[in-house]
């Protein structure tokens, strides 16, 4: 997508605002002038990461067009519900009416339109819609997270490794197997927080669906908080890096449901001013307070900027008349270091033989 492209540049933006927020408040809280409530909790970036998972799985079911579409895709890949169904829910928890023949079409492709008792105003859509090819939701949510550890398995297997073999080809090359076996366990840890979240986010509606009579949009945000108790599966330093991944993609959600519910002006370009000043931030951290940053961030900096600031290229384009000069004074500088060597040593002389008794 290119730069051109508003959402895009909003989605840079604050990417890089959680960042430079990351940098402020450590720095503050270093120097002992503001922390958070909670801050020194053990699980505190758990809990971020459940309010903007929370928010994005709401901006999911109830308002999708907030997402970038890449992000929908991943997510309805990810997940076991069929978007008919997505859709169906929606105007539900609105009250408008159902698109029946839309529902109609899609459980007639799984064989189960007969099973079903559709209505154009149902107060909730039940779970015989929600996973029309089996009656047990507990089943159904079993094998919603075994099939989402087989389609996700590879690609956390690949980000995994990856990074193992470019960021330290040298213990590679030293202990092969060992990093192998580093980035499997890795993967199959990542793919299991990812399961873990999709059975429970379904777990969440089915439940809420034996228990209750009428459908509420509020539902889809506890779910996403609740499911994204899952990350405690991955390792601690990857659970704040997951929250900082997530927080822009919500805040950016929140940003165009505001927006269009008129609560915020919208400024033209005010995504292009939020990324020049939270550009100047983080390089600011990055060169007066570097212990600020997450280390992957002021690494990654550092390798592909930083050393082209502090070392800049020599500019190439030189006259011929320029070489030839720069030559000369490179044949010529071993001579007057000579003559002046010769001169220094006629005054020693001369100063020597001037003291009298010599």
């Amino acid at each position: 997508m290119p730069l051109d492209d508003s959402n895009r540049r909003r989605t840079l933006a604050l990417y890089l605002l959680a960042r430079v927020a990351q940098c402020a408040y450590n720095s503050a809280k270093s120097k002992n002038k503001f922390h958070l409530w909670g801050s020194y909790w053990r699980h505190g970036d758990s809990l971020l990461f459940s309010l903007a998972c929370a928010q994005v799985m709401y901006s999911f079911v109830m308002r999708p067009e907030s997402l970038p579409k890449s992000y929908q895709d991943f997510i309805q890949k990810t997940g076991p519900v069929a978007k008919p169904v997505y859709k169906a829910v929606r105007d539900c928890c609105r009250g408008g009416p159902v698109d029946v023949a839309y529902i109609s079409a899609y459980l007639s492709s799984r064989g189960k339109l007969n099973d079903v008792k559709l209505e154009e105003f149902p107060s909730i859509i039940p779970c015989s819609i929600i996973h029309p090819d089996t009656d047990s939701c507990l089943g159904h949510n079993a094998k919603a997270a075994s099939a989402t550890f087989r389609k996700t398995f590879p690609l956390y297997f690949s980000l995994t490794f990856v990074p193992f073999v470019v960021l330290h080809l040298q213990k590679f090359m030293d202990s092969p197997a060992r990093t192998c076996w580093l980035a499997l366990k890795g993967a199959v840890r990542s793919t299991s927080f990812l399961s873990a979240f999709v059975g429970i986010f379904q777990g969440v509606i089915c439940v809420h669906r034996k228990i209750a009579s009428k459908d509420h949009k509020l539902v889809f945000w506890v779910a996403g908080a609740l499911s994204a108790l899952s990350v405690l599966l991955e390792k601690k330093a990857r659970r704040g890096e997951l929250a900082l991944y997530v927080l822009p993609r919500a805040g950016d959600s929140l940003w165009y449901i505001l927006v269009n519910r008129h609560l915020l002006p919208d400024v033209k370009n005010a995504e292009v001013a939020l990324f020049c000043a939270c550009m100047g931030g983080i390089m600011y951290y990055l060169e007066y307070e570097p212990d600020t940053m997450a280390p992957f961030l002021r690494g990654l900096i550092r390798r592909f900027l930083a050393s082209r600031i502090s070392n800049p290229n020599p500019p190439t384009s030189r006259s011929a008349s320029y070489t030839y000069l720069q030559t000369l004074d490179a044949m010529n500088k071993p001579k007057l270091e000579e003559s002046k060597q010769a001169e220094s040593s006629s005054l020693e002389k001369l100063n020597l033989e001037s003291i009298s008794g010599l």
